[in-house]
């Protein structure tokens, strides 16, 4: 049989009650947010619930990761330590981290990921971060699969971790410094206001007012559930799903979405397989566009630019439902999709803003809403709300369990019970007994009852009775027997799948540029030795404690010129004078600067 290459499903978690929720509904592994240090301030956890997670999900082989992916100040340097020890101790399985200054720490031989925060869009930075210990690369989700490709080519050996789902931030991640331009809320701190959801008016050299009111830098949300198989044998080792904040219903949807379309893939393709045990048992039909969502892209994945962007709200617009045709006092009809009584719906009204209702009650095509909004006939009807899936994904699912095969037989001294795993792990238990033959066959009882697992993380596909006379066995003594196996099987599964130690092991490498100004995040004298020890020069502090002046805040893909239909390498002509300008509603500036060379747009503080 060939080498089968391990591929992780990466879910988030916003608690522990979350990370569980996607370990049942097949997560390969989790991410998580600790009490301080992590890219989501409001998706925090105590070390206590981390532990409980890592505990259940370790059964599993399932991983643990927490997210430590904000720059650290020198005054948070022993805190930070303490949390990376306590962490390390309940077992997590590594930390996904942007401070360079970590490398530099006193903590212990846990293994590090480099966080998307870090940019990591070339394969020369993702070979930098190989040969400093990095074992994992969370790759930029401005990346085509091309390019994924080349910088896999170039580092076979170093994991990949990439985007597949989820709310797109419109800057190439940790080089975002709007939010602390205008607010002093840090994102590289945890603390982004969402600047990119605002409305914004576009504005010309001369002061004409080209597009008002509407969210120009506002991103649909990822979705490459297409592209799945290309993206695996393009390298990548886990997929991963955005949403730290996100609810345990949008989790539970998405994330069986996901299993189900790698299952199938799997089934087709050999070479590749899950990266953890257990089988999950959804008692619903999965379907991403029933959960929260801005309308779908790929980001540039393989169709470029091509309608990437939000700009009429930064809400949920939900599916596709149909179009108004009859509008009357109290109700109107639809062409398209049933709604149910209780959904949410919502379009966009005339005045390009999103207009939402509840529906009271259904019959047929006549919607009859709580409030009647103001809507026309050919009016594009979204339900951003579907009462009846949401009461699906509230029942309670069956858990996670793992195939097991049992053997029950005699001793010497009495019966050996043996459980095997899906996975070849095997465990056994001895129970001394005076045996004796029975008057009537036993080992149909015996089967019976040592299937009897329950609400346990193990499902029993077979029974073998391996006697060489008809001995007596009481219930009570297989139900000790089977209590006893269960506890010893969990406690191995957790051990068999707990972390392995690798400390990073820093070759003398030189970084890829010689110096380093805002954009660093050296944030700490930890992450400045360590820079200076790799060859940099010249090192400026982050924006967070040095603003520079007239700074570029924002550096996007996105390119509010091609969304307009004025793409210079495409030869089209925008009608107005540059340079062009965002506004905001509290009256701020941002000049628009397009590096057409390299395909971005730069979003400058005037």
């Amino acid at each position: 049989m060939q080498h089968q290459r391990k591929i992780e499903l990466l879910a988030p978690a916003k608690n522990l009650q979350t990370g569980i929720t996607a370990i049942n509904h097949g997560a390969d592994a989790i991410y998580i947010g600790a009490g301080k240090f992590g890219a989501r301030q409001a998706a925090g956890n105590s070390v206590e619930e981390i532990a409980k997670l890592v505990e259940y999900a370790h059964i599993f082989g399932v991983k643990v990761y927490v997210t430590l992916n904000t720059i650290i100040y020198d005054e948070e340097i022993p805190e930070a330590e303490k949390l990376i020890t306590e962490l390390y101790e309940i077992g997590v399985d590594a930390l996904i981290v942007q401070d360079m200054g970590i490398l530099r720490m006193n903590i212990p031989p846990i293994p590090l990921h480099a966080s998307t925060q870090m940019d990591n869009r070339t394969k020369e930075k993702v070979k930098f971060l190989s040969d400093i210990g990095f074992p994992r690369v969370v790759l930029a989700r401005e990346l085509t699969l091309e390019e994924i490709n080349d910088i896999h080519k170039a580092n076979p050996e170093t994991e990949l971790e990439v985007f597949v789902h989820g709310a797109l931030c419109v800057s190439y991640s940790g080089q975002c410094y709007a939010s602390q331009h205008c607010f002093g809320r840090s994102a590289n701190r945890g603390a982004c206001a969402q600047f990119c959801r605002l409305p914004f008016d576009l504005v010309d050299a001369d002061d004409n007012v080209i597009v008002k009111e509407k969210h120009l830098l506002s991103l649909k949300d990822m979705n490459r559930s297409d592209y799945l198989e290309e993206m695996l044998d393009a390298g990548v080792t886990s997929l991963k799903i955005e949403g730290r904040l996100k609810d345990e219903s949008y989790v539970k949807n998405i994330t069986a979405y996901y299993r189900s379309k790698l299952d199938s893939l799997f089934a087709r393709r050999k070479e590749y397989a899950r990266a953890s045990a257990g089988k999950t048992f959804p008692q619903f039909t999965p379907s991403p566009e029933k959960s929260f969502s801005r309308g779908f892209t790929d980001y540039m994945l393989k169709n470029g630019k091509e309608n990437m962007a939000s700009f009429d709200t930064p809400k949920s617009m939900g599916e596709y439902m149909g179009r108004v045709k009859f509008v009357s006092r109290n109700f109107f009809t639809v062409v398209g999709k049933d709604f149910n009584n209780g959904d949410g719906a919502c379009f966009i009204a005339d005045n390009g803003k999103l207009c939402g209702f509840r529906i009271n009650k259904v019959e047929g095509n006549r919607i009859f809403p709580q409030t009647m909004p103001r809507i026309e006939s050919g009016c594009e009807l979204y339900r951003n709300y579907d009462c009846a899936f949401e009461r699906e994904l509230s029942r309670h699912d069956i858990a996670r369990r793992i195939a097991i095969t049992l053997s029950f037989a005699e001793n010497a001294d009495g019966f050996t019970l043996t459980a095997t795993d899906s996975e070849g792990l095997k465990c056994s238990i001895e129970q001394p007994f005076n045996k004796e033959e029975a008057r009537s066959p036993q080992k149909e009882n015996i089967i019976t009852q040592l299937k009897k697992w329950g609400n346990t993380p193990f499902e029993v596909e077979n029974v073998t009775v391996e006697f060489n006379e008809n001995w007596f066995v009481p219930s009570s003594l297989l139900s000790e027997m089977r209590r006893s196996l269960c506890d010893k099987l969990t406690e191995a599964c957790r051990k068999n799948n707990s972390r392995t130690d690798t400390p990073l092991e820093e070759k003398g490498v030189t970084f890829t540029h010689t110096t380093l100004d805002y954009k660093g995040n050296v944030g700490n004298r930890h992450a400045q030795a360590f820079y200076a020890s790799h060859g940099v020069k010249e090192i400026a502090p982050a924006f967070e404690l040095q603003p520079t002046e007239g700074a570029t805040v924002m550096f996007c893909k996105h390119c509010i010129k091609f969304a307009m239909g004025w793409c210079s390498k495409k030869g089209e002509k925008a009608p107005y004078a540059e340079p062009f300008y965002l506004v905001s509603s509290d009256g701020r500036r941002f000049r628009l600067k397009f590096d057409c060379k390299e395909c971005q747009m730069h979003i400058v503080a005037e």
